[in-house]
């Protein structure tokens, strides 16, 4: 008889499924419980939740433990991302929702301890590794800024600046034109500002500068997305994607991508001749995604809310802001 090595049963194993609530409270907070010392993942803060109990849906399992482990019952949720990870000793599949409304007052009704946690303020080695996807979510802005094109350095910098001056924290450096070398000595420099700026700096280019610029993270673009084979960045950095289909869409969830940039939804100023997607096919497509979509493409500030209502975490942009 074979004998079957452990890691082996492990992979064969079906992960255990668990709903998980990200419980929204005032000054833009989450709810954190502390796991118990001697349990799996101990001593680290948890989005509270459980496993799924047989017959149940991922709906009825998030408001029964939700009920179990606080006390609250929940009256608004909205799917936010579906997370598998794979431990040493056993794999997960966590369905997270967002709870925005709930009554009772939450108390852990099972001896931990709770916290109120700023968004901008969670840190990702207090929490499981699993967790720290939905941390990377919940820190996601609204708008993703994307440099345009500039021959001067200079001007280029200036421009760069005028963009973070705006509020806006997340920044993709695009310089397609620049040689490797160009590039990374405009990247040191951008990472820079970006710290002056409190924001945070996306490399269009090798996902090996990413570490060399200490830089948040990689975009790959369409060409790029579609020649990867694994992700290609460390969970700890962001990985996007810029998509146009859902081919591309469903291979960028599959290399783990954190979000991804659907374009062109309307006509842009650079490309008139494409034809745009549109706002429907941008939901059709945000519809059959499991991670947050961009729109990107001719929009702006005031298209935020938009993309919003057709399943859009934002709006990314070039001209509008630089």
């Amino acid at each position: 008889m074979p004998v079957i090595a452990a890691d082996q049963l492990l992979a064969s194993a079906a992960p255990i499924h668990a709903a998980v609530g990200v419980i929204r409270g005032p000054g833009n907070t989450v709810l954190a419980a502390l796991r118990a010392s001697g349990s799996h993942q101990g001593g680290l803060w948890e989005f509270p939740g459980g496993k799924l109990e047989s017959g149940e849906s991922v709906k009825q399992a998030l408001q029964r433990e939700l009920e179990e482990e606080l006390g609250i019952a929940v009256l608004s949720q909205s799917f936010l991302c579906q997370i598998a990870h794979d431990y040493a000793d056993k794999s997960v599949l966590l369905d997270v929702w967002s709870v925005d409304c709930f009554s009772g007052e939450p108390h852990g009704r099972q001896g931990q301890p709770l916290r109120w946690i700023p968004v901008d303020q969670l840190q990702m080695d207090e929490f499981p590794v699993a967790n720290r996807a939905i941390i990377r979510r919940l820190q996601l802005p609204d708008i993703i800024a994307i440099t345009g094109d500039c021959d001067d350095a200079e001007t280029f910098f200036s421009c760069f600046e005028q963009v973070l001056a705006q509020g806006i924290d997340l920044v993709q450096l695009r310089a397609p034109a620049l040689s490797e070398n160009e590039f990374r000595i405009r990247a040191l420099r951008c990472g820079e500002l970006c710290q002056v700026y409190n924001a945070r700096l996306l490399l269009n280019a090798e996902p090996e500068l990413v570490a060399e610029v200490d830089a948040a993270g990689f975009h790959a673009n369409s060409q790029r997305l579609m020649a990867l084979r694994q992700r290609p960045v460390n969970q700890n950095s962001y990985f996007s994607a810029s998509c146009h289909n859902l081919e591309q869409l469903l291979h960028a969830e599959k290399l783990g991508a954190d979000f991804v940039l659907i374009s062109p939804v309307l006509t842009t100023k650079s490309h008139p001749e494409v034809i745009p997607l549109g706002w429907e096919r941008f939901k059709e497509l945000t519809a059959a995604a499991t991670i947050p979509c961009y729109a990107l493409g001719g929009l702006g500030r005031q298209d935020v809310t938009q993309s919003k209502a057709n399943g859009g975490a934002g709006i990314a942009a070039i001209s509008a802001f630089w």
